[in-house]
This record gives C-alpha cells, sequence and structure tokens, in this order.
C-alpha cells in the first residue's frame, strides 16, 4: 500500500491521540458486534473501503455472520437485527450525515430506551472515531487490499 503521506511517522503525537481513544472505545459498555456494525455502517455512507475492508473482517472474527454485515446498509428492512442496533445504527447515520440529518430529540429518545446517559455518550464517540478514521484514511490514500 502507497500512502499519500507517512502520517503515523510524520505525525506520531496525533495519532497516538486518536489509538488512545480507540482504546476507549473497546473499554465501553457498548457490545463489541454492534461497535463493529456502527463502524460498517459509517464507512459505508463514507466510502472508505480500507475501513469497509477492516471492519468487515473484525465482525467476522468476533463472530458476526456475513448476513447480518451484508445487509447492514439496509438495517431498516431486516428483522434480524434488535431494536436496539437499529437504533444505533440510525444514530450512526444521522451523526455521520449529521449536516443534512441532525440528532432529532425523537431520535435522541429512541436511543435513550435502550441506552443509558453513558452509553449515550459512548456510541457518539464511537461514532465520532470511526467517522475521523474515514476521514484520516481517505485522505491519506489507503486502499483496501486483498489479503
Amino acid at each position: 500500500m502507497v500512502l499519500r503521506v507517512p502520517y503515523y511517522d510524520i505525525a506520531p503525537e496525533g495519532l497516538k491521540i486518536m489509538m488512545e481513544m480507540e482504546k476507549y472505545t473497546k473499554t465501553t459498555a457498548i457490545d463489541r458486534k454492534l461497535r463493529e456494525l456502527i463502524k460498517i455502517r459509517a464507512s459505508q455512507i463514507n466510502g472508505c473501503a480500507f475501513c469497509l475492508n477492516m471492519h468487515s473482517e473484525d465482525a467476522r472474527k468476533m463472530g458476526e455472520t456475513e448476513q447480518r454485515i451484508y445487509c447492514v446498509s439496509a438495517w431498516e428492512d431486516c428483522e434480524f437485527y434488535t431494536e436496539e442496533e437499529k437504533v444505533a445504527l440510525e444514530l450512526t447515520e444521522h451523526i455521520t450525515l449529521i449536516p443534512t440529518k441532525r440528532v432529532p430529540e425523537e431520535l435522541y429518545q429512541r436511543v435513550r430506551k435502550h441506552f443509558d446517559e453513558k452509553q449515550y455518550v459512548d456510541l457518539v464517540l464511537i461514532i465520532n472515531q470511526i467517522n475521523s478514521w474515514n476521514r484520516i484514511s481517505i485522505s491519506m490514500g489507503n486502499m483496501a487490499t486483498e489479503k
């Protein structure tokens, strides 16, 4: 893989902060498979092939099914996602597309039926983290590669 800029070498302190946030998100009470579905959905919206490839692989390693990975872009029309997962994926879409979608009070209230205040904050941080990674990855020219 040829990067536009060796960003880990050029800005190690900045990337260290990103990695610390990544470590934090893994300590939250948010289900680890749901975290990966969130990362996949945001990466689909943002068109980040590198992150889509990585997080689909991570989800598989955690035991997520191919069906659920493939269908996450159409989660609303699937019966095999829980209501909790669906509201988290909807929140993911709204935050990822915040200039046009925002996070309406009605959505916040539905999220809160399934997640407490701390979990809500953690969901927002997880969603923002993957959006940041998507933007870094795309800007730096990361490409998905075959293994």
